[in-house]
């Protein structure tokens, strides 16, 4: 019987390492496919990948994507996109990626995406950083 406890726990503690790797490739997938998104100026597409608080400041995808050509133009229009660090904590995932932009000027910008109650994720926030620059 205790055996059969220590095997339980085991596998447990194996799943949970795993099903963090699902989760931060998921988040990967999404922000790579808003990021397709919106070199395609497909707004619909790249605002869907939004948590709703994102949505709830800008009501539609057409202000989404002002937004984003005006204060996300790295990420908008970038010649290089890596995925570097990444962290989970409490659900919330944090995806750091490091941008070339279309001038060829680096950046890193950190991605966090949370759990929505119908178990997909979405980008509830960007902080974009010239590399170099002060925090």
């Amino acid at each position: 019987m205790r055996s059969l406890l220590i095997l339980i726990v085991m596998v447990i503690g194996l799943a949970s390492p795993l099903r963090a790797a699902d989760d931060v490739a998921a988040a990967q997938r999404i922000i790579s496919s808003q990021a397709e998104a919106l070199a395609r100026d497909d707004a619909v597409t790249a605002y869907s990948f939004a948590a709703p608080d994102i949505q709830s400041i800008f009501p539609d995808p057409d202000s989404f994507m002002d937004m984003v050509r005006n204060a996300y133009t790295p990420i908008y229009r970038h010649r290089s996109f890596e995925f570097t660090e990444s962290n989970m904590s409490d659900g919330t995932i944090e995806q750091k990626v490091h941008i070339v932009d279309a001038d060829g000027v680096p950046w890193d910008a950190l991605y966090t995406l949370e759990p929505q109650p119908d178990g997909s994720l979405k980008i509830s926030g960007c902080m974009l950083l010239k590399v170099g620059q002060a925090v």
